[in-house]
């Protein structure tokens, strides 16, 4: 009797060819983050060089000496006389907030005037209560003291100026003005004639305009936010400036 043959072993499943499944991905991956910071540092070397030239600007400003960049400014000309524009505007509009602010600050008028930096220029909120008495847009004697500095800042630089009137939307008491259109416009008005009277400052470098209740400071919810809201600005702007 024949013995029974032993079972045939099984060979063992051939390996796919290839890398694994897992390591692909994982290569993928590794990739995508290495393109992902090479992005990031190309932006912040990007950062640095614009930072060098408004630097470089700022050093000509103020007389630092450093060694002739011309051979290599020369492609970027168009470039590099847009920053320096802006470098002159923003010191300009830094010192004009200064001398509007000593100037506050001297004459006591720190409870009815505010200087603030704006986006493309500097910003004197007066409170209309030291310009004018209520429903009027004649000027008070007080109203001097106030307008001087104005002329003075004017006179001091080359900035242009809008003089902005604003009410709280109370309707005005009868009389010459039947609107706040006219009441605030009427305001503005008579701040520019002042500094024009009082000065040799070109017309050409003030508008007046009158806004009523339309951009309101604060809410115009209480008394004390309305207010905040009757106001004159005296906004001043670098000459040249587009928004002028």
């Amino acid at each position: 009797m024949n013995a029974p043959k032993p079972p045939k072993k099984q060979e063992p499943p051939r390996g796919e060819e290839g890398i694994p499944p897992w390591m692909a991905t994982f290569a993928d991956m590794v990739t995508l983050l290495l393109c992902f910071f090479v992005l990031l540092l190309s932006f912040t070397t990007q950062d640095i060089n614009n930072f060098k030239m408004l630097m470089g600007s700022v050093q000509e400003a103020l007389g630092v000496q450093y060694e002739d960049r011309a051979s290599r400014s020369i492609p970027y000309a168009e470039t590099s006389f847009r920053e320096h524009k802006l470098v002159r505007e923003n010191r300009e509009i830094v010192e004009m907030g200064a001398r509007l602010k000593q100037f506050i600050r001297a004459q006591d008028l720190t409870s009815i005037a505010r200087v603030s930096r704006e986006k493309s220029g500097v910003m004197l909120r007066v409170g209309n209560s030291a310009l004018f008495a209520q429903g009027s847009a004649r000027l008070t004697p007080g109203a001097r003291r106030v307008l001087a500095g104005v002329v003075d800042a004017l006179k001091n630089s080359d900035f242009n100026m809008v003089i902005r009137g604003h009410t709280d939307g109370e309707r005005p008491e009868p009389g010459m003005y039947h609107s706040n259109w006219e009441l605030s416009a009427a305001r503005a008005a008579a701040c520019l004639r002042y500094v024009l009277e009082h000065s040799d400052i070109s017309a050409r470098r003030m508008k007046a305009v009158g806004y009523a209740s339309a951009k309101p400071f604060l809410p115009s919810t209480t008394a004390a936010n309305k207010a905040a809201n009757r106001r004159v600005e005296f906004f001043f702007l670098p000459n040249g400036d587009s928004k002028w």
